[in-house]
Formats: C-alpha cells, structure tokens, sequence
C-alpha cells in the first residue's frame, strides 16, 4: 500500500504514453518535439515516457527508430523509459534470436502446431535457422501468398506482418536470414529486453469529476476479460515464450474491455495495437496511426488527457 506521502509527491507527475511507431523515424521525432514543446521543461525531463510497441515494419525506418529509442535513457537521463513488446516486436525478435527461451524447456518449434494449416497461406518462412524458430518468427519472415490485404485495404509489405521494410532499413531484402547478422547487438538487447506488460501505481488522471488516483497498467493489446487478472500477470512477467500466440500483446475484441476486477479497484488500462483512438473513461488505447503512412502517431499526456500528434503545429511562442 502506497503512503500518502507517495500518493501527494505523484499529483503532479507527467506520465507520456506514446502509440505504435511502426518504423516511422520522421513521425518520431516530430512527436517527440511536440511533446516536448506542450509540456514545462521540467515536466517533461521527468516525465514517465511509456511506448506502448510495434516499433517495427511498415514504416521504412525501423532501424532509425530503434536507434533513438535505445538513445532515450542517456539524452534524457531524468526521464523513465518503458519499452512494451507489440506482437511485431515479438515476431521481428523471434527472427532475429532475440526471444527469452521457453521458460518449460521447450523448441520453439514446438510452437508451429496451431497455425500449421495457414503455413503455405502465409509462406512461412524456411531459410537457415527456421528449424528451432517460434511460429511468430516465421510468419513475419515469410512471404504470404495473398497480396492484397483487404481489411487494410492495401497491399501486404511482403509478410503478415508487413515485414519488408524492416529488412530493408537493415540493408537485406526481405525473407533474407542475413538479418539476423544484419541487426546490431545493441538492437537485440533492446529486443530481448521489452516488457509484455507494465504496472505502475498512483497514477493521476482528470476528467469532469476532478483529478483521480489511480493503478495503471501498460500493455500492448490489453488483458483478456474472461482470465484471471493474477494468472495473466504472472505469464506476461515471466514472458513465457512458449505460447503460440500472446492474446495480450495480439488479441482483438477479447482484450478490448477492463476486466471486471480492475473495476472495482479503478485501473487505467492504456495500449496501442488496435489502429484507433480510443477513450471509455479508463480503458486507453493510443494507436491512431496503426502503421498507415497516412495517419498520424499520437500520445496522451497525463492527467491532463491531452492528445498530441506528430502531425500538430503548435501556435507561435509554444
């Protein structure tokens, strides 16, 4: 249990959840900027900063952003970086050999088995290394059949997951095995290194009622509403790779809601993933550019709720 002391010391903390990047430098760092520019100086050299993931593909400069993310801590030494893993994030870290090993002991090979019938859909990926790699890996080096993808509306990037121009930002075509070679270690680290979900108590936040304290929870997709909130907790911190398909950091509908628990003791529930703006009282979800090179990357500030886009222009003197 937090002290009162804590609770009145975190009333004026900023905290900056920033949405997917999805490979965008330019968009970036004109967020960045803006961000920097809305807030008192001193606001933002101590602000919480989370990213709430998909760094990767579609946009052409993954590897630009994962250089000026990894650059964070030491130009803003006073700021708190969180690093969430999005399902690209993982799928590009299970190619590259930058995945925690199951924690059971297992290949991941073992991980094929529930997506097996889409394999020739998809083009898994068959190249060196793919013997003992997680089936997120070889959907995302792949090179799916389908070109047009038409929930999107557009062509696929080479993969399910729009893979290519993150090949490419590191100078190999896509589907090459050269990438793992070609990705930097520090790259990897940062890979290997990204939370699958974030806790974070006393936490302001404002709407019409006035300024309230809350728990905050991070986490790419969002949690599953008809599991056990503890039992989610407990794999996503364990980041227990052996699991075909992480619903927290991929799911859909099933991840849309707070779970009833986290009702009842108010918890903000903030996450990207879902190629949308979306606030219902607690629940955020903070990815208005769903890696569409026409959309904007956003963030929210709070307590304040303020949204701010890469693509704002702030009035003269800001």
């Amino acid at each position: 249990m937090s002290s009162a002391t804590d609770t009145s010391s975190s009333k004026d903390r900023v905290v900056i959840c920033i949405g997917d990047l999805h490979g965008y430098i330019s968009k970036l760092r004109s967020l960045w900027s803006n961000l920097q520019s809305r807030l008192p100086e001193s606001a933002f050299e101590s602000a919480l900063v989370i990213f709430l993931g998909d760094y990767c593909d579609r946009g052409p400069d993954t590897r630009l952003v994962l250089d000026f993310l990894i650059s964070l801590p030491s130009r803003y030494p006073e700021q708190t970086h969180v690093f969430l893993c999005g399902n690209h994030d993982f799928a590009f870290a299970a190619f590259v050999g930058a995945l925690p090993p199951p924690p059971d002991g297992s290949p991941f090979s073992a991980t094929w088995a529930e997506f097996q019938a889409n394999a020739e859909r998809e083009g898994w990926f068959k190249g060196t290394g793919y013997e003992n790699m997680h089936v997120q890996g070889r959907r995302w080096g792949g090179r799916i059949k389908d070109r047009f993808n038409a929930k999107k509306g557009m062509d696929y990037k080479g993969s399910i997951y729009d893979a290519a121009p993150t090949f490419e930002s590191y100078g190999v075509p896509h589907g090459s095995p050269d990438l793992a070679k070609a990705v930097p270690e520090d790259h990897k680290v940062f890979l290997l290194n990204l939370v699958w979900i974030h806790e974070e108590d006393n936490v302001w936040i404002e709407d019409s009622k006035g300024k309230h304290c809350c728990k905050l929870i991070a986490v790419h997709a969002g949690l599953e509403k008809a599991k056990g909130f503890e039992n989610q907790l407990k794999q996503l911190k364990a980041k227990d790779t052996s699991i075909q398909k992480v619903e927290a950091l991929s799911g859909r509908k099933n991840v849309w809601e707070i779970p009833k628990e986290l009702i009842e003791t108010p918890t903000i529930i903030v996450s990207g993933h879902h190629g949308e703006l979306h606030i219902e009282g607690l629940r955020l979800i903070i990815d208005e550019g769903g890696g569409l090179e026409q959309n904007p990357v956003a963030a929210i500030i709070l307590p304040t709720m303020e949204i701010v886009r890469d693509t704002d222009v702030l009035p003269a003197g800001k």
